[in-house]
């Protein structure tokens, strides 16, 4: 797949506890970006965050939270990102949803187009 110079940076922040149909939402977000072909995707779990209750939630020894904070980052053209919107606006009851230009440098995988292994 090749991207253009210029693309979108979607970023959702939610609680690693959130639920979609059973599942952790955070994997219900990653396979829909898959199945609609987004570029990719990529979870990160937070040690220490809050949100807009102002609730702290830590992985510290002492506390450990079972609902740390988690983002998901997906970039890919502003096109194919808004093909994901409806399926948030409906998932993600509790969070956060930001978008911003980016330049792309670079993406590739480890065949490079051609290559015939």
């Amino acid at each position: 797949m090749k991207l253009p110079d210029e693309g979108i940076l979607l970023r959702v922040f939610i609680g690693e506890s959130d639920r979609h149909e059973g599942q952790a939402l955070y994997h219900a977000i990653v396979q829909k970006a898959r199945a609609l072909n987004l570029a990719g995707a990529t979870v990160v779990r937070g040690i220490e965050g809050f949100g807009a209750a102002s609730r702290i939630h830590t992985a510290r020894i002492l506390r450990l939270s079972e609902d740390l904070p988690v983002v998901i980052e997906i970039v890919d053209t502003e096109e194919k990102i808004m093909e994901l919107m409806p399926f948030l606006d409906e998932t993600v009851k509790e969070g956060l949803v930001t978008m911003e230009k980016v330049r792309i440098i670079r993406y590739r995988h480890g065949r490079e187009e051609g290559d015939h292994a």
